[in-house]
């Protein structure tokens, strides 16, 4: 290098350093001047560098690409929901926020004939959810605390979530009738059970506790089946309906129509304003033919016998009284019952039965039918006199007379009065079992009464040829129309059934439909004649009044009662004690009531054993006296 750095001008100092830059650079200044040349002018770095800046470009395209897209997208989306699903959407975000609260209706009172209240309503509060408050993984725990609280079991409550579904916003029904102290510890736990609403509500109410407690029947909350059998008919989960009795039987009358309140609600489930309500319309009161003092009488009268007691007015068909034992509270099912209770109940000898509407044999009660189809079959004159004896013997068969001896010879009203069975027995032999069966369905056996509580009663059994030869795969027998003639045999009628039989021969020859509602008006038109003819009438009058003042039912034949007219029965029920009958109306002369009382396997007689029962009913409705538990 021979040029002199430090003598050349500026501009060739700067054109050697350019020269030199690509072979040494001597000072810091160099360097870099190099180094901005390398960048700058180097040919094979240059080319290096334009690769490198497109690959940045590609990337910040692709960069905002996929922004493009994704932007798109959402916004497309978003048109969808607002656009096409809008309205669709803003219904689901108000159905989270608006909340319909239904609101049961008051179930109508029933009342006793003089106004005096058998079943009403009392105050009392519900528990119920609010499926869509509460996320499904948060559940758990809030069931969790009201199974403790509550004491009801866990999964009862799972499972009735799950029915009505975690997103429903209508509420499920899980609790009623719940304790004070219960009602405090939801108050206190509060904060822990969101989605649940304690509510206040009116459950029914049994002032009297198990008085009438067959005739009045229970309510209850409707199962799944019976839920999707009325769901048509405006039913609801957790709804209560009349399960028994009356309640049932006049279901559509008592129920009312249901109310609500529209609210707007939190994320809790909690109410923050009322919005608008539609009032319930409480269900219809009612009153029963029944007569409460009276009933109470032949509660007490019957006490803890197995058994049944039925007071009719013979001209209309209302029942003043109905009694079954043994019997329940239906108190026990206005709030929830466990399973245990309900095992307990079922256990003690079926106390579920309406047992005036069960059927059994009707013994010695049913010469009245036979004395009726020997008269009016032409068979039998009405002044007819046959002889008894110890026993009859049928095709080498021995049926004895009850007292194993005889009464001598008698007349239709002497064999009714000392319930003479060798009497009856010649007298069915005579007239064949066509006319017994015949009449007998006449008195209205071997159907049902026509009794409001429908569904509970046994229509019975007259049983005939094509029975036997059905159910048995036998001929008839003349023996079965023997046993017939007594009330024995396979006849089976309810204590409701004899009633009305005595019902007939008080009112002068007409089969009454027995009624609960108090509509005489109406049920007075429902009166059958049966075709008895004035003597046969005055034949059974006779023979039902000579039972009270010379046979088997003296126990009636006290001064402190009008005139009294009846027939005992006693039925053998092998391998059980026998089940005891009595059956009166008074006054003779113009009856006003027919009372039938029935022990079911009592043993003893009748005479003995249901006509006291008889007799005590009859003393308060002529005398208001307070019926005597009789002796067990």
């Amino acid at each position: 290098m021979s040029e002199n750095v430090s003598d050349l001008n500026k501009s060739s100092r700067l054109d050697y350093f350019m020269r030199e830059s690509g072979r040494k650079s001597v000072t810091r200044e160099g360097r870099l001047l190099g180094n901005m040349a390398l960048t700058q002018y180097s040919p094979s770095e240059t080319g290096k560098n334009i690769r490198t800046v497109g690959r940045q470009h590609q990337s910040i395209v692709m960069i905002l690409l996929i922004t493009f897209v994704l932007l798109g997208a959402i916004g497309g989306r978003l048109a969808y929901l607002q656009l096409i699903q809008g309205s669709r959407n803003r219904q689901l975000a108000e159905n989270n926020r608006i909340l319909l609260l239904p609101k049961r209706p008051a179930r109508g009172t029933i009342f006793d004939r003089r106004g005096k209240i058998l079943a009403g309503s009392r105050l009392s509060h519900s528990v119920s959810l609010w499926p869509i408050a509460l996320p499904r993984t948060e559940w758990p725990t809030v069931i969790r605390r009201l199974s403790q609280i509550l004491d009801i079991p866990a999964q009862d409550i799972q499972n009735r979530l799950e029915l009505a579904g975690y997103e429903s916003t209508a509420s499920v029904p899980i609790a009623r009738g719940i304790s004070p102290a219960q009602a405090t510890a939801l108050a206190e736990y509060n904060a822990e059970l969101t989605g649940v609403r304690v509510e206040a509500e009116a459950v029914r109410n049994y002032p009297n506790g198990d008085l009438a407690a067959h005739v009045l029947g229970y309510t209850g909350e409707l199962n799944n089946e019976e839920l999707e059998a009325r769901r048509s008919n405006g039913y609801r989960l957790g709804d209560i309906i009349g399960q028994m009795g009356v309640e049932a039987a006049f279901e559509s009358l008592l129920r009312g129509e249901w109310g609500g309140q529209q609210v707007e609600v939190d994320s809790a489930g909690r109410v923050i304003r009322i919005l608008g309500k539609k009032p319930s319309k409480s269900g219809q009161d009612i009153r029963l033919t029944l007569d409460i003092e009276l009933q109470q009488a032949a509660e007490a009268v019957l006490g803890n016998r197995t058994g049944a007691i039925i007071a009719m007015d013979p001209e209309n068909g209302a029942i003043l009284a109905m009694v079954s034992r043994p019997t329940f509270d239906p108190n026990i099912f206005s709030t929830r019952i466990t399973n245990e209770q309900w095992r307990r109940l079922q256990s003690a000898n079926h106390p579920f039965l309406n047992r005036a509407l069960r059927t059994y044999p009707p013994a010695s009660t049913y010469k009245i039918i036979t004395t009726t189809a020997a008269i009016e079959s032409g068979h039998y004159s009405p002044r007819t006199v046959l002889p008894t004896y110890p026993y009859i013997n049928a095709g080498g068969i021995l049926f004895w007379d009850w007292n194993r001896v005889g009464f001598g010879p008698l007349d239709f009203p002497g064999a009714m009065a000392w319930s003479s069975d060798t009497f009856f027995y010649q007298i069915g032999m005579g007239i064949g079992e066509d006319s017994l069966i015949q009449w007998t369905k006449r008195f209205g056996f071997g159907q049902k009464t026509g009794i409001e509580l429908a569904v509970e009663e046994s229509p019975g059994l007259v049983p005939d040829h094509d029975w036997k030869e059905e159910f048995l795969g036998e001929g008839w027998y003349l023996g079965d129309t023997i046993n017939m003639s007594i009330g024995q045999g396979y006849l089976q009628a309810s204590p409701l059934q004899v009633t009305v039989m005595f019902a007939i021969v008080a009112n002068g020859g007409y089969r009454i439909t027995p009624h609960l509602l108090l509509d005489q008006e109406k049920f007075q038109q429902q009166r059958e004649s049966i075709g008895l003819s004035p003597i046969t009438i005055k034949i059974l009058r006779q023979g039902l009044r000579q039972v009270i003042t010379g046979g088997t039912g003296k126990v009636l034949n006290i001064p402190t009662l009008p005139p009294v007219s009846g027939k005992s029965g006693t039925a053998e029920a092998p391998p059980y004690k026998s089940h005891t009958w009595f059956g009166a109306y008074a006054p003779t002369d113009k009856p006003e009531i027919v009372v039938v009382a029935f022990g079911e396997h009592s043993g003893g007689g009748g005479g003995s054993v249901a006509g006291p029962m008889a007799r005590q009913v009859l003393e308060v409705y002529f005398n208001g006296a307070d019926a005597q538990q009789p002796q067990q």
